[in-house]
Order: C-alpha cells, then sequence, then structure tokens
C-alpha cells in the first residue's frame, strides 16, 4: 500500500491506515520570541530534559501488514529503522526486509514508500510485542534483526551528552527483541561517542551476548572507506547465533589507502545536481552524471525526474553568512561543526540536528543550505529514494540515517554465517 506524502504535517489513524491532518499549533508558536529563548538558556543544562520530536506516534502501536515477496532471500526485521538506511544497505546486499518499526511517524512515512512491500510499526518500541513481528510474518522466521538505537545521548554533537541519559538505554528494547525472536544475526549500530560514555559498550557486548546465544563484538567503521562521501564513524555490533565470533575483516573496504579509489569527495558526491537559489526547486537534471558516484546515484533514474532538490528559504543575514564564509570553514564562531562545504573534501558528519533542525552545512558554491537531495547523496541514498515530510523533518532524517553503502558493506559480510 502507497502511504500519501506529507508536507510538515501529522498523522491520524483513519480506517486503520495514516491519513493527514493539518499540523496542529504547537505551544511555542504562541510566544516564539520568549520561548526561543528560553530554550537558548536550557541547551546546556543537563538537568533539563531534551525536548521530544513533535511527530513522536505516542498512541498504540500502529502495524500496517506488507507481503514477503521471496522465499529464498534472507528475512530480516530492523527495529528503531528511521527512513531505512540500514534496510536499504541490507536490500541492495540481497536481503528480504520484511518489518521497519520506528516511533518518529515521517520517518516511517518515507520508509514504507520506499519499501513498498514492507511490514510497518509505528510507535514506541517499549509497547510493541516481539510476539506481534512472528504474527506479521505468518510463521517465517526473523534471519537477521538490525537497529540502529537512538543516540543522542551518546553523540559528541549533543551538548547534553551524559551517561544517565534515558534514551542510552534503549538497546535492552533491543535485546527484549532477541531473546523472543531468536535470529541467526543480530546488528546494532550506534554513534562513536558511545565508546567514550561510561562502560557501554562492554555492557552491550556482555548482555546482547547472553541473550542471543551468542558471541557479540563491535569495531568502528569508518564510512568513507565503503564509498561514502562524509567522514562518518559508526560503532557496529555484530552477533552470530551460536557461539561463532564475526571477522570484521571481512568487510570489505571499497575505498581509500587499502584500495586502488581515492575517497569520494563532496565534488565527486553532488557536483552534478543543479544550482539553486534560496527557496528554489528544480525537479530535472541539467548535466549528465560526471563521477562513478554519481553514476550509481542516477542508475534507477528514469524521465530525468530529480526529486527533494529544494533549497532552504533563509533569510536574508543567513544568506550573507555563508557568502562571506570561505569554503571549508565554520560559518559560525561557536559551532565549529556548521561549515560551508568544500568541493575537494569529504562532508563532515551529517547530524539531524534536534528537533527543528537548522541547516547544518552550507553550500559550495550557491549561498544557501543543502537541499534533501544533496544531504541523501552524502548519505549514499540513491536518486530514486524519496524523503517524505518536507525539508525541516527531512534533515531529520537523513542526520539520523545509517549510509547505505556502510550498510551495504556489512550485509555482505555477514551473508557466509546464514
Amino acid at each position: 500500500m502507497k502511504l500519501k506524502e506529507i508536507s510538515p504535517k501529522k498523522y491520524e489513524v483513519e480506517n486503520g491506515t495514516l491519513t493527514v491532518v493539518e499540523e496542529p499549533q504547537l505551544s511555542f508558536y504562541d510566544d516564539q520570541k520568549t520561548k526561543i529563548q528560553e530554550a537558548e538558556k536550557n541547551i546546556w543544562d543537563k538537568s533539563i530534559k531534551v525536548e521530544e520530536n513533535g511527530y513522536y506516534w505516542k498512541k498504540e502501536p500502529l502495524v500496517i501488514k506488507g507481503k514477503i515477496k521471496s522465499q529464498e532471500k534472507p528475512i530480516v526485521a530492523e527495529l528503531f529503522c528511521g527512513c531505512g538506511g540500514t534496510s536499504l544497505g541490507f536490500e541492495m546486499a540481497g536481503y528480504e526486509i520484511a518489518i521497519g518499526c520506528d516511533i518518529h511517524q515521517p520517518s516511517l512515512l518515507t520508509f514504507k514508500n520506499n519499501h513498498p512491500n514492507v511490514s510497518t510499526v509505528l510507535g514506541d518500541v517499549k509497547k510493541v510485542n516481539p510476539i506481534s513481528f512472528i504474527d506479521i510474518l505468518d510463521g517465517r522466521k526473523v534471519d537477521v534483526l538490525i537497529g540502529g538505537v537512538p543516540c543522542q545521548g551518546f553523540s559528541l554533537n549533543n551538548r547534553k551528552r551524559h551517561e544517565e541519559d534515558e534514551r542510552n538505554l534503549l538497546y535492552k528494547e533491543f535485546i527484549r527483541f532477541v531473546k523472543q525472536l531468536k535470529p541467526k544475526v543480530v546488528v546494532l549500530e550506534n554513534v562513536s561517542g558511545m565508546k567514550s560514555t561510561g562502560n557501554f559498550v562492554e555492557q552491550i557486548e556482555k548482555e546482547l551476548s547472553e541473550a542471543g546465544n551468542m558471541k557479540v563484538k563491535s569495531k568502528l567503521l569508518f564510512a568513507p572507506d565503503y564509498g561514502v562521501p562524509q567522514t562518518r564513524t559508526r560503532l557496529v555490533f555484530v552477533g552470530i547465533r551460536g557461539g561463532e565470533e564475526f571477522d570484521f575483516d571481512s568487510i570489505i573496504k571499497t575505498h581509500g589507502p587499502a584500495t586502488n579509489k581515492p575517497y569520494v569527495t563532496v565534488y565527486d558526491a553532488i557536483g552534478d545536481l543543479p544550482s539553486l537559489k534560496a527557496d528554489q526547486k528544480i525537479e530535472e537534471y541539467k548535466v549528465e552524471p560526471f563521477s562513478d558516484y554519481q553514476k550509481l546515484m542516477r542508475q534507477k533514474i528514469k524521465n530525468n525526474k530529480l526529486t527533494n532538490h529544494k533549497a532552504p528559504n533563509h533569510p536574508k543575514e543567513v544568506i550573507e553568512k555563508i557568502k562571506s564564509t570561505k569554503p571549508g570553514f565554520p560559518m559560525y564562531p561557536k559551532f565549529k561543526q556548521r561549515i560551508r562545504l568544500a568541493w575537494d573534501i569529504q562532508s563532515p558528519t551529517q547530524v539531524s540536528g534536534g528537533i527543528r533542525p537548522q541547516f547544518q552545512f552550507g553550500h559550495p558554491e550557491d549561498n544557501r543550505g543543502l537541499t534533501i537531495r544533496e544531504r541523501c547523496r552524502l548519505q549514499s541514498f540513491p536518486d530514486d529514494f524519496v524523503v517524505s515530510g518536507g525539508i525541516v523533518q527531512g534533515r531529520v532524517q537523513t542526520g539520523n540515517a545509517v549510509p547505505p553503502l556502510l550498510a551495504k558493506a556489512i550485509a555482505l559480510a555477514i551473508k557466509k554465517y546464514l
């Protein structure tokens, strides 16, 4: 079933399916100036709970059942699936994606629209019974359980990063599903910051090993090594049921010093996309792809149709700020991670930017922030992958995602254990 795309609006349930209603007037709009000033005071205060995204589904979990097409491919279910970067990578590697579960409504809409045959569970994972997955799959076994546990509590970009953040314990929900579903392989990923936050890495390895009757190990993986044009490092846990230890060296690097291919640059990644002014939208390509990466991203595109390529509608002072910044340098002194990209580098780590994220990167040549298509390219989402939900929620989705090419490399390596 094809779900209707939303702009930044909300879902409602009608006759068992998701529909769209107008976005509610949230309380922070009542006195915007006061609220923003209050937020500025609170962003560094770890004692104040982080504000939740207004698009989280707080009601009982909503299931939309799909249909498994293949009887031969390994079956994959994903918790905390977001818009589906990990699932897409596994799909590229020849797996059957059967279930995606997430609390963020626009993310799950994107997931469903790009995986139309997949069953989706919209809701807080703490409210989801693992037995429901067995019912959804009509008795088929989950071969691989994957999950990208929400990582804001560990992220080095989080100003409120601390060991007691309640989001840090969501990995226990993943373990609950492992105990019930008994998958052959588990893949859990998080940000590199987990390594330096308490003893979480050792704790997760121990608890997940016991829960899954497996020996779980973890390693930091550098996304550019697998063809991603972004200096993103992810911590990946892998466990194989029965005690066999996963060999991380079997994850084949495709780019960088260990290969004959250089890392993919920003120019290689987005240099073929049309130039834009602030608030401008272009829906067709103007030039042919000129890098191997661009050809890969446009491989499935037909009729020259370009999606998600709309520039943010910046105020004049923001345009001037980007214009006055040299490519490769920070646009704001206090926020070193918010740079104007340069053509000849890899993008720094792309982040979600909170519940109402501003643009993170300036374009190398145009005086504007990036479009969602450009953010997708920097994450290695191909151009036939369409992000639902508008620019702001599109930033959330692309910033939270696992790069599909990184996930594909992992997926290829674990096939021999199935």
